[in-house]
């Protein structure tokens, strides 16, 4: 059996209902509500206050099906109690981020801003944070329900100035490591 697909996922009590209507399962909770529409050969079941998720075959395909459902409804039930945040970072001189109402509105080294507008179910934020030295650093957030969602928004946010390897400017996720090379060396004191 699939060392994924086989755990059940326990339905935490802030859940406050799970739907299994055929392949289409719905989890309310606090965080709001989030609905999918699963294969319709793998069985998901509510049995003791967990989901469980059964395969049909032992079949190569039925495998993969089993952990990826399995992954997916427990990414459902743990979106609608805690929820997903993704934070990025903008690094560069001039370089800034804030909020205009739900939008937000990014400097970052163009001749015009460029606002984001958030899609359904997603909440942005940004904090700002000055060093010793003064520099100011922006950090944004974006929080949501839905994994996907969350991630796919903070992946285009930062599609908007990826961050270069030379000085390090751009918007990068939080904790992203990037690779740096050095500039050009140039000849100091070379005759012509």
């Amino acid at each position: 059996m699939s060392r994924i697909g086989r755990r059940p996922i326990a339905v935490d009590a802030k859940v406050i209902s799970v739907t299994i209507s055929g392949p289409m399962v719905t989890v309310k909770g606090p965080k709001g509500s989030l609905s999918r529409t699963f294969h319709p050969d793998m069985a998901i079941n509510h049995k003791d206050g967990a989901l469980v998720v059964e395969r049909p075959s032992e079949s190569a395909y039925h495998r993969s099906l089993h952990g990826l459902t399995r992954s997916l409804l427990a990414n459902m039930v743990e979106g609608v109690t805690t929820g997903y945040r993704k934070d990025l970072r903008v690094n560069g001189v001039g370089y800034r981020a804030q909020m205009d109402g739900k939008k937000v509105v990014f400097q970052v080294g163009f001749s015009h801003p460029v606002p984001v507008v958030p899609p359904p179910g997603i909440e942005f934020g940004v904090d700002e944070a000055r060093d010793s030295s003064g520099v100011v650093s922006y950090t944004v957030r974006v929080q949501g329900s839905d994994k996907e969602v969350v991630g796919e928004t903070a992946a285009q946010i930062r599609r908007i100035r990826p961050p270069e390897p030379y000085k390090g400017k751009g918007i990068a996720y939080a904790g992203e490591h990037i690779r740096r090379k050095a500039g050009k060396a140039g000849k100091v004191g070379a005759k012509k």
